[in-house]
């Protein structure tokens, strides 16, 4: 690591002083606010399906290519990431910020056409978690199989 000059420290110093602060209350409420509400929202489809005749256990499938397709509908029409610049890491939950982990750089390079686009970065981001998801999954049901926990 490098050592400052003086004039060096003391512009580190002034930019410091001048940078605004981030809200972190209006933050960490917005995050709160829109995190339980897609939350929410996942609740109010998962008693969707269970009025419809499914058990809660069954309902959960549903219910989760629902909130997927819905994340991603809505980063297909731009409205995900306005929400995401307003609500910060509440809307990061897990099954709608996946979906718009996938479809984000997938429209990104459509430009670059459909196989070397779309279909090649279209899992930059979230290759990784299906990868070790898949892993986990294979190998603990290997252990159950072996087991029979």
């Amino acid at each position: 690591m490098q050592k400052l000059t003086k004039e060096q420290q003391d512009y580190q110093n002034l930019v410091n002083l001048k940078k605004p602060k981030p809200p972190y209350i209006k933050n960490i409420f917005m995050a709160f606010l829109v995190g339980g509400l897609i939350c929410v929202i996942g609740q109010g489809i998962m008693n969707f399906f269970v009025s419809r005749g499914f058990s809660i256990k069954e309902a959960g499938a549903p219910t989760s290519a629902t909130m997927v397709f819905l994340g991603a509908f809505l980063t297909g029409l731009g409205i995900y990431d306005k929400i995401g610049k307003k609500a910060g890491a509440g809307s990061i939950i897990p099954i709608t910020g996946f979906a718009n982990s996938i479809v984000s750089p997938a429209m990104e390079f459509k430009r670059e056409g459909y196989v070397f686009g779309v279909a090649s970065k279209m899992f930059v981001v979230a290759g990784p978690v299906l990868v070790y998801g898949m892993t986990s999954a294979f190998i603990i049901g290997l252990i159950y199989y072996l087991f029979k926990l």
